[in-house]
């Protein structure tokens, strides 16, 4: 989801990344040859040969080299495409796509259909797939690669499509609108069967499911039931309606969905200026739902503990219609962006998280008790009992050719926490985790995004979308990228490879810049493995597929202009993490975000997501959007910028952009990643 330009909320004076960094080069800079800019360059790019190495840098020790041109993971691939800025999805030469499942379409009931002139009600769109598609995951059934269950996170909605065109002058907001908004929130569960045409919903199935704004969820884990998270509605402080601002997701090894509560705040309405933690987790005024004005539970003045029962990580039992969606408080509370399940050595399950901020810190749960494949009812409650732990990214060599970093214990059983008056049990750390890792020296980031772990080495990726509010002062020959406009790829191994270690060590995988703006020798035309023609800013989405393969997706600038001349829409690439090399896969139509991706048991398909196609450039959320068109989008001609999917498969309704889902194959029906 694109950052809103809210003021900063971290204003602890725990360092920065680009601290880090610029220590690292500093440090660095005798082990490296030629001109300063190259040598800092690379410092960022671990892969250097004479035919790739930009300059005359020569390879950090230790680090990983690029030993040739050509990828053997990316052999099944033909070279990147070009960028482009139409209103429409363009794929590498071999591939097909149709996009499924759009915003509006019937789920739960069969006859709750997509209205184009955005006059559907709120009970409609609760029966109707959700608004603004993000992370999603499939669950097959048993067996089976041709049939599975989809589950689909709605991030939020854009008001302009959500209503008809003479809803935004309006003076107050009826409850009606408002539930209706509500209910394009949370999660959908589709049943999906492949079939002669490729993928489709299944007919009237019972597992058809949505999860909304306004379902009941269980607060569980240390903080449930504490006073903080208890309203006058809910006393128990176990109970909450819905689940909002759901970004990208995780799964469990016992087949369970996480799905991330990131943006919260921008729900609720009169947050108290004087309160520290309203400030620190930026609960204000929100970002125009104005929801409060209708509902009491999001007017803060009325119900001051009601957003804190927001910013977790839910879990969700796709296979069961009847379950419900449980709030894991001992996962920590703040704006996450994914949740990447894996296992350490003893079978502890291990969630790593980032919390998609400007300067905010990436972190990581461990559980008490071992994961158990051969009893799934002892795994149901894993995520309730644990350590949280927050990041630190030292500039201390480990003398293979990376850095040092540490994971800190935000409990009371950390000194620093145990000392500070705000946190008298745990309960209040996991509250106020952001405030706790703040005492815990965590290190501020670049808007950590979606983490991903590779299949065989336990390697860990994650996105640094970009940070436009680095001080452009702070730029010298130490400090290149201020602000940091187009993001980065950081990845780090645990100590002995063992997910629950305490240190790691990390470093860059790639630094993306603009070659077509910027000279090579320059830090901000990017790392050696970003060239004119896989360019691209702000990294988001990150998956591996089980061949090893990163993939890619791309919400950023779409101007095509200026900074980002020649960048184009956004955009998925793939990338062999053995090599460096990146190639650009696909791209999307105008103003979309590439998002979500999961694949087929049989690997013959992958499905990705295309969020807020048409979101004009400065409207809602990013700059230079001309004043004068403004109440043309809102008002009178939502399709001013797109009217995608209809306007490249006609058979999906117009009449406004609406989210879909893209489904992948090869034209001549083989894996996409390799053999079954």
């Amino acid at each position: 989801m694109k950052a809103y330009d809210e003021p900063l909320s971290n204003d602890s004076t725990n360092p920065t990344f680009h601290e880090i960094a610029a220590c690292v080069m500093e440090k660095r800079r005798a082990l490296l040859k030629g001109a300063v800019g190259s040598a800092l360059l690379a410092l960022f790019a671990p892969w250097t040969n004479a035919a790739t190495a930009r300059g005359t840098a020569a390879a950090l020790p230790g680090a990983p080299q690029r030993v040739s041109n050509t990828s053997t993971l990316l052999a099944p691939f033909g070279p990147s495409i070009p960028t482009h800025s139409e209103d429409r999805v363009t794929v590498m030469p071999g591939f097909k796509i149709r996009a499924i499942l759009p915003w509006g379409d019937p789920l739960t009931h069969p006859n709750a259909h997509f209205k184009p002139d955005g006059s559907n009600t709120a009970a409609e769109q609760a029966q109707q797939i959700g608004d603004n598609h993000d992370g999603m995951h499939l669950f097959p059934f048993p067996g089976k690669s041709d049939e599975g269950l989809l589950a689909l996170n709605h991030e939020y909605t854009n008001l302009e499509y959500l209503y008809p065109a003479d809803f935004l002058p309006q003076a107050t907001l009826s409850e009606e609108k408002a539930n209706k908004a509500i209910a394009a929130h949370g999660v959908s569960i589709i049943h999906l069967r492949r079939g002669p045409n490729s993928w489709d919903k299944v007919p009237e199935s019972r597992y058809h499911r949505r999860i909304t704004g306004a379902t009941p969820c269980a607060l569980t884990g240390p903080a449930a039931g504490h006073p903080l998270l208890q309203t006058q509605d809910d006393p128990s402080g176990r109970l909450v309606l819905g689940t909002l601002n759901n970004c990208a997701h995780g799964v469990t090894p016992w087949g369970t969905y996480l799905t991330c509560e990131e943006n919260f705040n921008g729900y609720f309405g009169n947050g108290n200026p004087n309160d520290p933690m309203h400030k620190r987790y930026g609960i204000a005024n929100g970002f125009g739902y104005r929801w409060h004005e209708a509902i009491p539970r999001f007017d803060v003045a009325r119900t001051p503990n009601e957003p804190n029962r927001f910013g977790w990580v839910v879990e969700i039992d796709p296979f069961d219609p009847e379950s419900t969606p449980k709030k894991r408080t001992a996962l920590g509370r703040f704006k996450h962006e994914n949740a990447a399940v894996t296992l350490a050595k003893d079978g502890r399950v291990v969630v790593y998280m980032g919390d998609d901020e400007r300067f905010e810190y990436l972190y990581k749960f461990v559980s008490r008790k071992p994961f158990d494949p051969t009893n799934p009812e002892a795994n149901r409650d894993l995520l309730d009992d644990g350590d949280l732990f927050v990041a630190e990214f030292t500039s201390n060599d480990t003398g293979n050719g990376r850095l040092l970093g540490r994971w800190h214990l935000l409990s009371r059983a950390n000194p620093k926490i145990a000392s500070d008056p705000r946190f008298p049990t745990d309960a209040e750390v996991l509250i106020f985790t952001r405030a706790a890792a703040d005492v815990a020296g965590a290190t501020k980031m670049d808007r950590p995004e979606w983490i991903a772990i590779h299949p065989t080495s336990g390697e860990v990726f994650v996105t640094l979308t970009n940070n436009s509010k680095r001080q452009a002062d702070a730029v010298d020959a130490a400090n290149p990228r201020a602000p940091n406009f187009w993001g980065q790829i950081v990845r780090w191994q645990e100590a002995g490879n063992d997910a629950a270690a305490t240190e790691f060590a990390w470093d860059f995988f790639v630094i993306a810049g603009n070659p077509e703006v910027y000279p090579e020798t320059d830090p901000r035309a990017g790392s050696i493995n970003v060239t004119r023609e896989n360019m691209f800013n702000s990294p988001d989405g990150l998956a591996f597929d089980r061949m090893g393969r990163l993939w890619i997706q791309t919400d950023g600038n779409y101007s095509n202009r200026g900074e980002f001349a020649g960048q184009g829409n956004n955009q998925m690439l793939v990338a062999d993490p053995n090599t460096g090399e990146i190639r650009r896969f696909l791209v999307g139509p105008s103003g979309c975000e590439i998002t979500g991706i999961t694949f087929s048991p049989d690997g013959r398909t992958m499905f990705i997501n295309i969020q807020h196609p048409g979101e004009a450039e400065g409207h809602p959320r990013a700059p230079g959007f001309p004043a004068e068109m403004l109440n043309t989008v809102l008002n009178q001609q939502p399709t001013l910028f797109s009217d995608w999917p209809h306007s490249q498969f006609p058979e999906i309704t117009g009449g406004r952009p609406r989210s879909a889902t893209l489904v992948i194959e090869r034209e001549d029906g083989a894996p996409i990643f390799g053999a079954a």
